[in-house]
């Protein structure tokens, strides 16, 4: 019997691909992918929901994270950028190979995934449905059950594994369509009906730009800019600055090696800023005075600077910066 693997990212349309088919008897792998790009990560973010869903349909979910070579394609892509810096089909050849290399592993034939025609300005046309499927060696093997009938036949169509005439027509942005499946298949625990992706943020994409700029991307680095008001202070060195008490803790969290975190005392509510990059020595003055412009109290106030390798906190007096000093440096 063949089998399917189903790309399934918590959202809308990639769970109507998985039940529907279900609903006609095929047998199913849901696999999701993890980025650190995804807006609605976490403990209910995409992630779990694509867990919860999978169990909701008796199916247990296999999970992979996206590594290093995605971030080659974020950095230089093959086929261009989006909007912002979202390469999206540069993205789905390296999600469709990844999956392609886990047929022998899972005992899979082809892939279904819950792409509609038309819904996504740059990966969902004809043109470049067609390019992703060659580039990632699956011609004839990707299954789009929500727009089948606006595209050519499957291999499992044509074989017959998959019965063409109760797959769908589906096309364009709205989802009502999809909405009036999910009501009529009583769908409830739905997550993000259209996802998200960090890289088409204009914000997150002017931080992430300047990180590529400076050789600083990393995996940790992608998590990082993404907690807090996020400052330039020099080439090879950036600050992030937490604007609540949430964003305070995931900056203590992510303290490193190399790294300086900065704090007021602890009678003086302010925020916590993580330093990063090379020699943040050299620009310390700096981030400090920067870390003191968003505390209200100003008076005698001190910042303790705090490293990975020390249990001690050294005090450091700020020196004033005004509003338009601070516009020199801060990104977004």
């Amino acid at each position: 019997m063949s089998k399917a693997l189903v790309l399934i990212s918590g959202g809308l349309d990639s769970t109507l691909a998985l039940r529907l088919m279900q609903r006609l008897g095929v047998d199913v792998q849901p696999v999701n992918f993890t980025s650190p790009f995804c807006r609605c990560s976490g403990k209910t973010g995409c992630g779990s929901k694509a867990l919860a869903i999978s169990r909701e349909f008796g199916l247990q979910l296999k999970s992979y994270a996206m590594g290093e070579d995605y971030l080659k394609i974020v950095e230089k892509p093959r086929f261009g950028r989006g909007k912002n810096l979202n390469p999206c089909i540069d993205c789905r050849i390296l999600m469709f190979k990844k999956t392609r290399e886990l047929f022998p592993q899972l005992g899979a034939d082809f892939i279904v995934t819950g792409e509609v025609l038309g819904q996504r300005p740059m990966s969902q046309h004809r043109r470049a449905m067609t390019l992703i499927e060659k580039e990632a060696g699956l011609e004839g093997l990707v299954l789009r059950p929500l727009s089948a009938h606006l595209l050519e036949p499957t291999l499992p169509e044509k074989q017959g594994v998959v019965n063409r005439e109760e797959l769908l027509a589906i096309q364009g942005r709205s989802r009502k369509e999809q909405m009036d499946l999910a009501a009529e298949w009583q769908i409830e625990n739905i997550g993000c009906p259209a996802g998200g992706c960090l890289l088409t943020d204009p914000a997150y994409s002017r931080r992430l730009k300047d990180l590529i700029e400076s050789g600083m991307l990393s995996m940790p680095n992608c998590r990082w800019i993404q907690h807090g008001r996020y400052f330039r202070l020099s080439e090879k060195c950036k600050l992030m600055v937490a604007r609540n008490e949430a964003e305070c803790n995931v900056l203590r969290s992510m303290l490193k090696e190399g790294d300086i975190l900065l704090e007021t005392e602890e009678d003086v509510a302010g925020p916590t800023a993580l330093m990063r990059g090379k020699d943040p020595e050299q620009v310390l003055d700096r981030a400090v005075s920067i870390t003191a412009y968003y505390t209200r109290q100003k008076q005698s106030l001190r910042i303790l600077k705090k490293t990975v390798n020390s249990d001690e906190c050294e005090p450091l007096v700020p020196g004033l910066i005004s509003k338009e000093e601070i516009q020199e440096y801060i990104v977004c």
